[in-house]
């Protein structure tokens, strides 16, 4: 059986959380240039380079790409014939212990800003723990840790909604796009679309959020996914909302679906957004 320190895993987590602040994946950045690129109105095009010109400078002077540093979450896939060495202290005595104190160590060494409150008291918890935590057994014996940074003005825009059975595409595609038109600017567009079809409230909730990190790989989809996430890319961006609301033909980079089966009485669908700076990293050990 194959051993890993916790300390290792803290380390990784700590790294994974200031790169993914100051560096924009080359995938999404890809997808910025090409909305340049499609983008017709000056002044959007206009936002599409500033947005470009920021993420070069946070490269270059390791800096984050926003000012909202998000609230971290940590998805961890833990092989079966993977044994974790733990220390004989509080902060790194389990697993979830390890991957919080290099949420803590991440935010403190790379200057990014505390955003995690307590929700009733809005006391700050000052070190943007605690990050929220999604783990799975898998088969072998790697570990693989997917983090995501998620900021609150497009988080705040998210929806969930449990349909009848009786729901067809035309019904779901209308609530996608509807969402999003709502959210308006708000998400600070060009945005990117993740929808979780199926499961329970939650489980669709939680591959929504999956759907922004996975989608911007390639996946192997059916073809029924696949056109209607074209079909909702193409009517979200007939919304003219546009980079940063103000008109234009991209708003949305991509919209990316994850599907699960589920009961024979229900649909949930849940639509989460991710800003332009949809911002994770990955690392498998």
């Amino acid at each position: 059986m194959r051993q890993i320190d916790i300390d290792a895993i803290t380390k990784i987590v700590k790294n994974l959380c200031i790169e993914a602040n100051y560096f924009l994946s080359p995938r999404v950045l890809k997808l910025l240039k090409n909305a340049y690129k499609n983008e017709r109105e000056n002044l959007s095009k206009q936002v599409l380079s500033q947005i470009i010109e920021n993420c070069k400078i946070a490269s270059k002077l390791k800096i984050p790409l926003c000012q909202d540093t998000g609230m971290v979450l940590v998805f961890i896939e833990i092989g079966a014939e993977i044994k974790i060495k733990y220390r004989n202290n509080a902060l790194l005595n389990n697993l979830e212990a390890g991957i919080q104190e290099g949420v803590r160590r991440g935010y403190k060494e790379g200057y990014l800003r505390k955003s995690v409150v307590d929700p009733l008291t809005r006391e700050n918890t000052q070190d943007n723990t605690p990050a929220i935590i999604y783990t799975r057994i898998v088969p072998g014996d790697k570990i693989k840790i997917t983090l995501s940074i998620k900021g609150f003005g497009c988080e705040n825009m998210g929806k969930v909604k449990m349909f009848t059975p009786a729901a067809g595409n035309l019904e779901i595609k209308k609530f996608i796009v509807e969402t999003v038109k709502k959210a308006g600017a708000n998400p600070c567009p060009p945005i990117m679309v993740g929808v979780g079809i199926g499961g329970t409230m939650d489980k669709a909730v939680l591959m929504a959020k999956g759907a922004l990190v996975l989608g911007t790989k390639s996946l192997v989809k059916n073809k029924k996914i696949t056109e209607l996430e074209r079909e909702c890319l193409k009517e979200i961006n007939k919304l003219n909302i546009g980079p940063a609301g103000l008109g234009g033909k991209v708003t949305a980079l991509g919209v990316y679906i994850k599907t699960h089966p589920t009961h024979i009485a229900g649909l949930p669908v849940a639509v989460n957004i991710s800003c332009w700076a949809n911002r994770y990293r990955e690392i498998e050990i």
